[in-house]
């Protein structure tokens, strides 16, 4: 892969139409890691699925010093196909083993894992947490740990919005 270059791997890359092989595309090698990130393959991948009239409303915008964007093709793709799976209100989603907080299809705040932390015990792999029933235990602290977070989210939720309730009931 070293020796193929750069030019033909973008003629490859161009020619994929689903943003799943651009992301598999990303574990060949570091090359294609850094190749496939490429801001013109992710617009034409959003002008693809959402047409060209979302693709203009949605583009990143550069910054006034510099010719960078401040948020990549990509990034405004991985956003639109969030909206796309989960909408555009407040949402607690899961992917994989890991909780997220999500608002308009933007990450706001990881919540937590349901895998053991670090220094906790990996109950599949203790024999004495299978006779002990240390195994529900350390499962559920990991799930009462998110619970908790997103318990305390709400709360804090509750808190900031309390004056704007009061506000509509007066």
């Amino acid at each position: 892969m070293e020796k193929v270059s750069g030019d033909v791997i973008m003629k490859i890359l161009g020619l994929l139409d689903h943003h799943q092989d651009l992301v598999s595309a990303h574990q060949v090698c570091r090359k294609w890691n850094l190749l496939a990130s490429d801001n013109h393959l992710w617009s034409n991948l959003f002008i693809l699925r959402w047409g060209i009239d979302r693709s203009l409303f949605y583009a990143p915008t550069t910054t006034t010093t510099t010719t960078h964007s401040s948020k990549s093709w990509k990034h405004v793709y991985a956003v639109q196909d969030r909206c796309d799976r989960v909408g555009l209100g407040l949402k607690i989603i899961r992917e994989g083993d890991d909780y997220f907080l999500i608002h308009q299809g933007e990450i706001q705040r990881h919540l937590g894992s349901r895998t053991p932390q670090p220094g906790t015990q990996d109950p599949s792999t203790s024999l004495a947490a299978r006779h002990t029933g240390d195994e529900i235990m350390v499962r559920n602290e990991c799930q009462m740990g998110i619970l908790d977070r997103i318990l305390f989210f709400i709360g804090d939720l509750e808190t900031a919005s309390a004056p704007a309730k009061r506000g509509r009931l007066l």
